[in-house]
């Protein structure tokens, strides 16, 4: 892997399901993501699953996504589904969006 691999900013869409919201979910996945350097942002959808887009290298999507399956104490996780998604050019944050 050449070093322009390694840097270049991908892009993931994770939907997680389970008792995922009114659960500190979403602050918990911002948190995390500042930790490991993400930028995107987490919203709760309206069929009770949050949904997180997360831009990074792939070992930071890979260490987004094992804490994600695990989620904070109050939560329970059933489900991640990852789907690849487009890099949004400027995007160079992790903030929490409002819900659908």
């Amino acid at each position: 892997m050449t070093s322009t691999e390694k840097t270049a900013a991908l892009a993931h869409r994770y939907v997680v399901r389970g008792r995922v919201q009114g659960v500190g979910f979403r602050w918990f996945v911002e948190r995390e993501a500042h930790i490991l350097g993400i930028s995107g942002w987490v919203r709760n959808n309206s069929d009770g699953s949050v949904e997180v887009l997360a831009q990074g290298t792939r070992e930071q999507l890979q260490g987004l996504r094992s804490r994600l399956r695990q989620g904070p104490r109050a939560a329970r996780v059933d489900d991640v589904e990852e789907f690849e998604a487009k890099p949004v050019s400027g995007l160079n944050t992790f903030r929490i969006e409002g819900a659908w």
